[in-house]
């Protein structure tokens, strides 16, 4: 099978070239290993044709500090997107089934426990913005050209090297310079990278709105004390008291990484249900605890 993957040099596109090794890889980005090299948020490229599009490129782990930063969130994620599907249409390549890596964001919610994939799109930050304007996009021309659209609204993808916060907790958990906040036992839905990536082959001739997660959801002392096991460290907590009054601090320093805002989310459960995943795609994932090797 003929697949097309665009951001197979980033961290999740790696393990999905990986577990994509049986099939026919053509991968699309600005890397200079890349099949196909072109920068979709601005031009498009020819491509040929694909029975499966796996769109894993776009733009995260940023907190924008200007209007330029945020409209770059627009500019790779949606119009990127667009382009992409303008390709395959000008290229008279229309795939079978068209694969889009979104996420949680789009809900815009900092708590809540098993929420579902018909939760209503709430997003406002520019990240969560253009990623809801790019499924829109995608829905609206599957229905046009007859795709199969699936959206993966991923939340925290665990996997070696990670970025993002979680690649900062393994790097200070192994320098001994991370501390616990309170007792840790907020909540957070992950999933594997390896399992996302297992999982693609059989999304041919699927369409819908599906979370992954191992469907455990550690809490964070678990996830940190699995880390700090696997370096032989030890986690040292911060009393909740002493935690508030640093992010409050936090909240008076420009682009200081602790804040209140921080310290909220550290403090409540967020978790999504994959029921829907497993009802209709078989999905069967493994335990973040069990397969994550820091």
């Amino acid at each position: 099978m003929n697949v097309l993957l665009t951001g197979a040099r980033g961290f999740l596109g790696s393990y999905l070239l990986e577990g994509l090794r049986e099939h026919r890889v053509i991968t699309l980005g600005r890397h200079q290993d890349d099949h196909i090299r072109a920068d979709i948020s601005v031009s498009i490229p020819e491509i040929p044709p694909s029975k499966l599009v796996i769109h894993a490129a776009g733009k995260a782990h940023l907190v924008p500090k200007s209007k330029e930063q945020a409209h770059l969130f627009h500019q790779i994620n949606f119009e990127g997107t667009r382009r992409l599907a303008d390709s395959l249409l000008r290229n008279e390549c229309i795939p079978d089934t068209f694969v889009f890596i979104s996420t949680v964001a789009v809900y815009g919610i900092e708590t809540g426990v098993q929420i579902d994939e018909n939760t209503s799109l709430s997003g406002t930050t520019p990240y969560a913005l253009s990623k809801i304007q790019a499924e829109q996009y995608l829905i609206e021309w599957g229905a046009l050209h007859g795709v199969n659209i699936v959206m993966l609204r991923l939340p925290l993808i665990v996997g070696k090297d990670a970025p993002g916060n979680l690649g900062a907790m393994v790097r200070n958990i192994r320098r001994g310079t991370y501390a616990r906040i309170g007792d840790g036992e907020a909540q957070r839905s992950m999933v594997l990278a390896s399992d996302i990536a297992s999982l693609m082959p059989h999304l041919m001739g699927k369409q819908g709105v599906y979370h992954l997660t191992d469907g455990i959801h550690p809490s964070f002392a678990m996830l940190e004390d699995h880390i700090a096991g696997s370096f032989g460290k030890r986690i040292h907590a911060i009393p909740p008291s002493f935690a508030s009054m640093l992010a409050r601090i936090g909240d008076l320093i420009p682009g200081s990484p602790f804040n209140t805002y921080r310290y909220s989310k550290l403090r409540h459960s967020l978790t999504f249900s994959h029921a829907k995943a497993v009802a209709e795609l078989g999905w069967n994932p493994t335990p973040i605890l069990q397969g994550f090797r820091p």
